[in-house]
Order: C-alpha cells, then sequence, then structure tokens
C-alpha cells in the first residue's frame, strides 16, 4: 500500500539517508509504488527547460515535508522504523565527523 498517495502532485520536500550522507531534496511528488516515491523537479538551464526526476526508497526517507503556497513547511511526517533500520542510522549518528 502506497504510504504518501495523499500527498500525489504537492510540493514536498524530503531528507533521505544515502549511504553514510543525509541530502535533502525538494520537488513535486509525482509517484509512490509502494516501495519508493518519485519526485520532479522542473528548472530553466542556459534558457532551456529541463526536468530532473529521482526514485528515494521508503527504507532511506528520515522526513518528508509538504511546503505549502506560502513557503512554510507544515509538520514534518517520519517513516516507522523498523528496529534493524534504527540499529543501523544509530551508529552514523555517534560516529565523530571527519574533516
Amino acid at each position: 500500500m502506497a504510504r504518501y498517495f495523499a500527498l500525489l502532485g504537492r510540493h514536498i520536500e524530503v531528507r533521505y539517508r544515502a549511504g553514510a550522507l543525509f541530502l535533502l531534496a525538494t520537488g513535486t511528488l509525482v509517484a509512490d509504488s509502494g516501495k519508493s516515491i518519485f519526485l520532479e523537479q522542473h528548472f530553466s538551464q542556459q534558457g532551456r527547460e529541463k526536468n530532473f526526476r529521482w526514485e528515494i526508497p521508503y527504507q532511506h526517507i528520515v522526513e518528508l515535508t509538504e511546503i505549502s503556497a506560502e513557503l512554510e513547511p507544515q509538520e514534518p511526517i517520519r517513516p516507522e522504523r523498523s528496529a534493524a533500520a534504527t540499529a543501523v542510522a544509530a551508529p552514523l549518528k555517534n560516529r565523530p565527523s571527519e574533516v
């Protein structure tokens, strides 16, 4: 069952994990497969209109927030975490930053 089906077509901000990094993505939620969400962003580069679409698996989502028309983030939606996902994330928080 799709978790984020109610947010389709809305502008959202997603914090997600990619390996040991936490990344931030903003765009329009265009699809929810039940295992992943798909974001799309439209932009102009060198006078040409371009589209960027990417897939973020559910298990990598840390926080998902809908961005309203006034560009004020709403209350974040945090996915339910399994015990295994929490065990993986805990060492990343306690790891000293490398300079």
